[in-house]
């Protein structure tokens, strides 16, 4: 599972502006840590120390950039975890397996509310979409960004990522969050090779338009590189990431363009989750209050 990624322009030019606003970032509160969810050992919870931060900043560089082809900037190779701005503005949803000696960070999922945004500068997503008329569109809506979703290797299996969706609607219930949007990726950089998959999204999951963000003009990428009736939909949804399908699957539409990360190695797509339009099975499954797994 792969999300969105690196430093924006937004956090880190307001970096370069001076160090308070840094200074901020840096000592903005912790949360609370309670327990969102468990199924046997596994637990998912938000970090509430810097510790808890690492290590799934640890987890990340693993996945990104060490199974992956991501390329770490200079401070996150030295100190093995993948490192930006907004990890100081973003709550941290873990998954720790407590069988282990030493419980250990097994996945994650990176939050920005958009209050928290509007306050420090922005939204990651801003960096590759276009995503102020959505927004503006709906001014009386509660958005969330998700990002820099990764799970261990060893589990990669149905448990861990329950947890992590239970973590995430029991986060949205709690902040009484509307809308669920951020990017989403494909391994590689070339659009061509990825014909298929884009095309299939382009013409079968395109979001409405007053739901819809078009990637930035300078980085727009035309995902529509196949014709409608030439697209085999078993063959695309095969090569959708799990990530990409597990969205599609809840009720998500996708963006208009997408966006080559080379950074990351990876083609990037926006997605939009009205909480509205999440399938009633899903919302029965996990419990209108999320308390299927409920500690």
């Amino acid at each position: 599972m792969l999300d969105h990624k690196t430093i924006t322009g937004h956090v880190a030019s307001a970096a370069r502006a001076g160090s308070g606003l840094m200074h901020t970032f840096l000592h903005r509160p912790m949360v609370d840590a309670f327990t969102l969810g468990r199924i046997g050992s596994l637990e998912v919870r938000l970090a509430a120390t810097k510790k808890d931060i690492k290590r799934a900043q640890r987890l990340r560089y693993m996945i990104f950039c060490e199974e992956m082809s991501a390329v770490p900037d200079l401070v996150s190779r030295l100190k093995r975890r993948d490192i930006d701005a907004f990890d100081a503005i973003c709550d941290h949803l873990l998954v720790i397996d407590h069988a282990q000696t030493k419980p250990k960070v097994v996945g994650t999922y990176r939050l920005l509310r958009q209050d928290v945004a509007n306050r420090y500068g922005g939204f990651y997503t801003a960096s590759e979409f276009d995503i102020g008329p959505m927004v503006q569109a709906h001014p009386d809506a509660r958005f969330l960004e998700l990002g820099r979703s990764c799970v261990a290797k060893p589990y990669r299996d149905k448990r861990t990522v329950e947890l992590l969706w239970h973590g995430i609607w029991a986060y949205v219930k709690r902040y009484k969050i509307d809308v669920m949007f951020g990017c989403a990726s494909f391994e590689g950089t070339d659009p061509d090779a990825l014909a298929l998959p884009l095309s299939f999204l382009h013409h079968s999951a395109r979001a409405e338009q007053n739901w819809s963000a078009s990637a930035l003009p300078h980085r727009h990428v035309a995902m529509d590189r196949m014709g409608a009736e030439t697209i085999n939909a078993k063959l695309a949804l095969h090569a959708l990431p799990p990530l990409i399908k597990g969205y599609l699957r809840v009720g998500a539409k996708i963006g208009d363009g997408a966006v080559i990360d080379h950074q990351f190695g990876t083609t990037d797509v926006l997605v939009i989750l009205p909480v509205s339009a999440i399938h009633p099975r899903y919302i029965d499954h996990y419990g209108e209050d999320a308390t299927r797994y409920a500690a």
